[in-house]
């Protein structure tokens, strides 16, 4: 894990005293939170805790449950993501995102990638040739599917593969923030690896923010670390701070194990 320099960064994502509720349900209490650019932050905590809840507030995917109410600022590369001029088809090219559960559409992997571009940007030919295979090379698939990606189904790929293909296709709408909730729950120790050494090859040129139960995980990717409990936001910080030397008491409880 790389040590942040103490020196002021440049921030992708402003997230200031946001309210969400689910119904009657209080999901997310007054959260502020600033997200650095090119830099990969995790967001850790105990199930429940409003980890995904938030991840959900960046794209406006909540928008999509009706009885959720959102309050509070929440700016995106400078933008008021809940203006009412927010155009929301231009807020999730840039902002992509990967599911869970690996979600490749049942069709060819070539397909899956072109699909995109073509809708968001008209782009076919050889153009969309070599978008799709730089997508594959950037999600470290291209190797394992080259030679039948044409005709292979996306759906015919191993879980760690689909997985790995979600984010070619995401890739391919050229996102300039990534969020990922539990982008390795399902998948084996091989593919985890595979999914890890990804994550921290897109920072730097993207922004990335993980949702991970996995405290060891989120501590080798990651340069910065924000734990929640209860809805709230506990404490966050680089990385090393929350993972050696937390303020909280309760972030020392969590991350040493004595509960989760």
């Amino acid at each position: 894990m790389e040590i942040i320099s103490q020196l002021k960064v440049e921030n992708a994502i402003h997230v200031k005293d946001v309210q969400l509720h689910y119904g009657d349900k209080h999901a997310l209490k007054g959260v502020s939170l600033d997200i650095p650019k090119g830099r990969v932050t995790t967001l850790i905590g105990p199930s429940g805790c409003g980890k995904s809840s938030l991840l959900r507030c960046l794209n406006r995917l909540n928008d999509r449950i009706p009885d959720a109410k959102v309050s509070g600022t929440v700016e995106v590369l400078g933008q008021d993501i809940y203006s009412k001029k927010t155009d929301l088809l231009a807020l999730r090219r840039k902002v992509g995102m990967v599911f869970q559960k690996a979600n490749p559409f049942p069709m060819s992997i070539y397909d899956n990638i072109a699909l995109g571009p073509k809708m968001h940007y008209g782009i076919k030919g050889k153009d969309l040739d070599l978008l799709v295979e730089e997508a594959l090379d950037h999600a470290a698939l291209w190797d394992e599917v080259k030679d039948d990606y044409k005709k292979k189904s996306g759906l015919a790929l191993s879980g760690g593969q689909q997985q790995r293909l979600c984010i070619a296709r995401m890739l391919a709408v050229r996102p300039e923030i990534i969020l990922m909730d539990e982008p390795c729950s399902a998948l084996d120790p091989i593919s985890t690896a595979k999914i890890e050494e990804l994550v921290r090859k897109l920072s730097g040129e993207h922004t990335l923010v993980v949702v991970t139960h996995n405290l060891p995980q989120a501590e080798r990717i990651s340069d910065y670390t924000a734990f929640f409990m209860f809805g709230e936001l506990v404490e966050h910080g680089t990385s090393l701070e929350m993972f050696v030397n937390p303020v909280q008491q309760s972030t020392q409880d969590y991350v040493t194990g004595r509960f989760g």
